[in-house]
């Protein structure tokens, strides 16, 4: 039988709403911005709303905390505090704020804080609009962006604020999140349990994102206080016969009404477990620690993929490593190693496309930061494979660990500063571009490294035509060595 007592959610406030700091101490995550001092800080504390501050751009991810420092810095500080978004707001709303903030501040001394939502969806008209207040100082711009403002945000308006860069949240900072939205009477107030490992699959499928823990840990809530309550330890079983029953009803007759605290404890809060998390949300739980086994395991097996130039398996780890909630940088990063590892001059291409995929996920985020993720992936799986280039750098550095290095020859010495030329730096070095064929004999290597060999282009791919061109300038340069 489901409870038809007080509700998990008051009204239709969302958990994430309702769960919002009133203060920055509140604020979990982001210390890099809240240290004593930081601008922030300094406006929230100005309790007399009266001494200047700057204005600021929130640059980060969804679920960040860019709207919750805002509201916090509102209901700590001394001024007025005036909310748009740039979703609905026009030139006419920001203008007449600025009239306002301006009266503000020439009849009382006060001036306004005016936070802006989005605002890389305001057009160049009206993010110029906002200019003459952010300039007179009649409004400080507290603006919210989850895009590079160095390309949404007209350059006057950069110059004239301060760009502060969220981060995503910790496992840590969601993790205490998530505990004091199951405690605190503004959330849900105690009237459920969260199983330890509910708890983390909440954290791992938030992927830093607090606003997307809290909605998670709703609709969890949601659904585990919804299901059926199970008959408590130690109730009376009816027999065969129901005698069981029959004893039950005459000892609440002689009885009379129960006494106060008998109910109390008869049903414990309903507890949330992870396959209550998994059904809540429609999404597999993935088991995958981003500390433990499983995480270097997947990436192993997805690296390993890409080099074996299996694009299917490949793109499967790839999938697994997104669905648990992997730092996307962390897989850019992974992809741009392969690039050069494993592919290198085989497909001089590669390591300009895994950069190219990295810096689109910094700029347009998750989830469709996948897309670029999944065409690097593709095209180095694809590719022609040569270590050769990383094998080249190991040897060379084997070498200078083991004590060969040698004196740079003088012809190659540096002959710019006072006294070179007498010391024989540069004396008979042979330019290279003086040559027909621009490039000459000339020993380059110290000479206890004479001959050595450290790059062995494969015949993969584009090193085939590599290896011929680079036979020939050895033969050159080396004099036919």
């Amino acid at each position: 039988m489901v409870e038809s007592g007080p509700g998990l959610r008051s009204g239709a406030t969302p958990l994430a709403v309702r769960m919002r700091p009133t203060s920055l101490d509140e604020v979990a995550g982001q210390r890099h911005l809240l240290t004593p001092g930081s601008p922030l800080v300094a406006l929230a504390g100005d309790r007399s709303g009266e001494s200047g501050s700057v204005s600021v751009i929130l640059w980060g991810p969804p679920g960040t905390g860019k709207t919750t420092l805002a509201q916090a810095i509102a209901r700590s500080s001394g001024r007025k505090f005036v909310e748009l978004s740039a979703v609905t707001a026009g030139v006419r709303d920001v203008r007449q704020v600025m009239e306002e903030a301006r009266a503000s501040r020439d009849l009382y001394g006060l001036s306004t804080v005016l936070f802006l939502d989005e605002i890389h969806r305001f057009t160049k008209a009206q993010q110029d609009a906002l200019l003459p207040g952010v300039e007179n100082g009649w409004v400080i711009l507290v603006a919210a962006t989850t895009e590079n403002p160095s390309f949404s945000v007209i350059s006057p308006l950069l110059s004239r604020s301060l760009l502060l860069t969220l981060e995503l949240l910790s496992d840590d900072d969601l993790g205490v999140l998530v505990d004091r939205a199951v405690a605190d009477a503004r959330g849900l107030a105690g009237r459920v349990t969260l199983d330890p490992e509910a708890r983390a699959a909440i954290v791992r499928l938030a992927s830093g994102d607090a606003r997307r823990a809290l909605t998670a840990l709703e609709a969890a809530a949601v659904s585990a206080a919804a299901m059926p309550v199970e008959a408590t330890d130690g109730s009376a079983e009816p027999g065969a016969d129901g005698a069981a029953a029959d004893d039950d009803a005459a000892d609440d007759d002689e009885a009379g009404e129960p006494e106060a605290g008998d109910d109390a404890g008869a049903s414990a809060p309903p507890l949330i477990t992870a396959d209550i998390v998994a059904r809540a949300v429609d999404r597999a739980l993935l088991r995958y620690d981003r500390n433990g086994d499983e995480h270097y395991d997947v990436i192993s097996a997805f690296i390993k993929s890409v080099r074996g130039s299996d694009v299917d398996a490949a793109l499967h780890y790839l999938a697994r490593m997104i669905e648990a909630g992997e730092d996307p940088r962390f897989i850019a990063r992974r992809i741009i190693v392969l690039a050069s590892e494993d592919i290198g001059l085989a497909d001089p291409q590669a390591l300009g496309v895994a950069v190219a995929a990295a810096d689109a996920v910094q700029f347009i985020g998750m989830p469709e930061g996948r897309i670029p993720l999944a065409q690097a992936v593709v095209h180095l799986a694809t590719a022609p494979k040569s270590n050769a280039a990383y094998l080249g750098i190991d040897k060379a550095i084997a070498d200078v660990r083991a004590g060969k290095a040698g004196r740079v020859p003088k012809h190659l010495r540096d002959a710019h500063y006072p006294g070179a030329k007498r010391l024989g730096h540069g004396k008979g070095y042979r330019y290279p571009h003086d040559d027909a064929i621009g490039v000459v004999a000339q020993e380059y290597l110290p000479d206890t490294l004479r001959g050595a060999v450290y790059y062995e282009p494969t015949e993969h791919g584009n090193e085939r035509e590599v290896s011929a061109r680079l036979a020939k300038l050895r033969r050159i340069v080396r004099g036919g060595r």
